[in-house]
């Protein structure tokens, strides 16, 4: 008896010791770096900066980038996150002006593509989890943020300020060197869907294009941005976001489930909590949601289309007030 439990205490030791040695590996090896592998067709990559191109960037920028780059002043300077949950620790965005050695003033077209599909940067360094990155995002729309990018939008005009202190923690690093890595690069070319079909350009715009799923599913940890619908709770909230002043608001359920969800609601509810964030109970959506009135009329009432054939979920989410 006495030697079983010797075996099994130097059992346990031997278990503690190495997950121990795996913590301070993932400790000092901290974000991951990864061969830069950029097709020749991308390597070369030149976007046209028409004027269509500028301002469906400008349009998408201000849905998905505006809101974490953007200065005190305006200009995408970068900032500390202060709605980054604070189980990542003290999160900065980057300075994404045109300025060749604080911004992305240097960088080709191609590795700006790159970037956005996979979150490797031009010197291999990995972008963690709370930067997105789009592999669904149709062809065109990746062009639209590159020639917005170029374009003259004083916003991105060149700013010498460089990036806030950036700190992740533990979970940072060891979710970006196990259940997180770069997505692949799309193997064809990805259109976007037909607005005729509803349904199929809905999903595009909620899930590939806005990846509205990533806030309004369980928990950003378990969101897989390869096949959405994979991911923990999907669209059936409880998300433990946090606005700007760092209170928590979870996350809405915008499945169609009645009782728990936006089943009640009409389209022009959803429309207006989308455009305004006018909240149909009373009173209004609270940040991190925000008032999409960028969006067109046809890509929310295509959301709502597309909400309708999401499994519903039912899950009680208690709202945000600001006496919380």
């Amino acid at each position: 008896m006495k030697r079983a439990l010797k075996i099994i205490g130097i059992l346990i030791g031997l278990l503690v010791l190495a997950v121990g040695g795996f913590a301070a590996y993932i400790a000092l090896k901290g974000i991951p770096h990864y061969p830069v592998n950029m097709p020749a067709e991308i390597a070369s990559l030149q976007v046209p900066r028409d004027s269509v191109r500028v301002a469906r960037g400008a349009k998408i920028a201000t849905l998905l980038c505006n809101e974490c780059h953007r200065g005190k002043d305006g200009r995408l300077v970068g900032i500390i996150m202060a709605d980054v949950p604070k189980e990542f620790g003290t999160i900065a965005s980057y300075n994404i002006t045109q300025d060749p050695v604080h911004g992305i003033g240097a960088w080709s077209d191609g590795e700006l593509y790159y970037f956005l599909r996979t979150g490797i940067r031009k010197d291999g360094s990995w972008a963690p989890p709370y930067m997105p990155k789009f592999p669904l995002m149709a062809n065109e729309d990746v062009y639209s943020i590159i020639a917005w990018l170029r374009s003259s939008d004083p916003i991105l005009a060149a700013d010498l300020r460089e990036n806030p202190p950036n700190n992740p923690n533990f979970l940072v690093k060891f979710l970006s060197n196990t259940v997180f890595n770069p997505p692949p690069l799309p193997q064809q070319t990805i259109a976007i869907p037909d607005t005729a079909n509803q349904v199929a350009f809905g999903r595009y715009v909620a899930d590939a294009l806005c990846a509205c799923y990533g806030c309004h599913s369980a928990d950003f940890k378990t969101m897989d941005i390869q096949t959405p619908e994979n991911s923990a709770g999907f669209y059936g909230g409880g998300n433990p976001v946090l606005d700007k002043e760092g209170r928590t608001v979870p996350s809405a359920n915008i499945t169609i489930d009645k009782e728990t969800g936006i089943g009640n609601w009409t389209q022009q509810q959803f429309y207006e909590a989308v455009k305004f964030n006018k909240n149909p109970r009373g009173g209004p959506l609270y940040y991190p949601m925000f008032p999409h009135t960028t969006l067109s009329d046809t890509e929310v009432n295509a959301i709502w289309a597309y909400l309708q054939t999401v499994p519903p979920i039912k899950n009680q989410i208690k709202r945000f007030a600001l006496s919380d």
